[in-house]
């Protein structure tokens, strides 16, 4: 009968004891800073990702030599930037200049023919004799216009093209072939395939041509 006694009573020692640490365990966790508190394992790896440390012997002499190598790549790598560079400046360059020259070229091509526009404002002689001086500067700035390879666009007697050709009104003309340009209004102008402004015309409406 004595042995169970000290059994209780070496249980309750126990329990007290495991009280108390609990306790001390409440305390500690009150009085501590949160900032201090362990990480668990799953954000630890989160935050801080674990990077393996690769560790190779590599010889001096190799470690040096492939040193060199880099430090010249990048050097070769600098150098064709900046020819790049320079290049780019200095196509843009020329290409202004030749834009430049090609304007100074046409201006030059007209000059003489302002001159002579002027020259015909100052004149005072009959309407018929300011009329051939008008035709003469025409025929002046259509030359300039050929020397610029710039062509007037065919207008009368051919057949009307949308492609340079842009109609005005229809005039019913019986005796002349449907869609045929009878009258140029404003002369259009191309420089080889390339067209600078369609001519404005009057096109041909024959009715018996469209019944037929």
């Amino acid at each position: 009968m004595v042995r169970p006694k000290r059994f209780e009573w070496n249980m309750s020692k126990r329990t007290m004891e495991d009280s108390r640490v609990t306790e001390e365990q409440i305390i500690t966790a009150q009085n501590a800073d949160p900032t201090d508190a362990p990480v668990s394992g799953a954000d630890e790896g989160q935050d801080e990702p674990i990077v393996p440390v690769i560790t190779s012997n590599v010889p001096q002499e190799e470690y040096d030599r492939l040193k060199a190598e880099r430090d010249m790549l990048v050097d070769r790598l600098a150098r064709l930037q900046a020819e790049f560079d320079n290049a780019r400046k200095r196509e843009t360059r020329e290409r202004n200049e030749f834009r430049d020259y090609a304007v100074a070229g046409a201006v030059e091509q007209f000059l003489p023919v302002l001159d002579n526009f002027q020259l015909a404002l100052k004149a005072t002689g009959s309407a018929e004799q300011l009329r051939t001086g008008v035709e003469l500067i025409v025929k002046q700035m259509e030359e300039a216009l050929r020397s610029l390879n710039v062509q007037a666009v065919e207008t009368v007697g051919a057949i009307f093209d949308p492609r340079v050709h842009e109609a005005l009104d229809m005039v019913e003309k019986p005796d002349l072939p449907d869609h045929q340009v009878f009258e140029e209004v404003r002369r259009g102008y191309r420089i080889k395939e390339r067209l600078l402004r369609p001519a404005l015309v009057r096109v041909v409406n024959n009715p018996q041509q469209k019944e037929a």
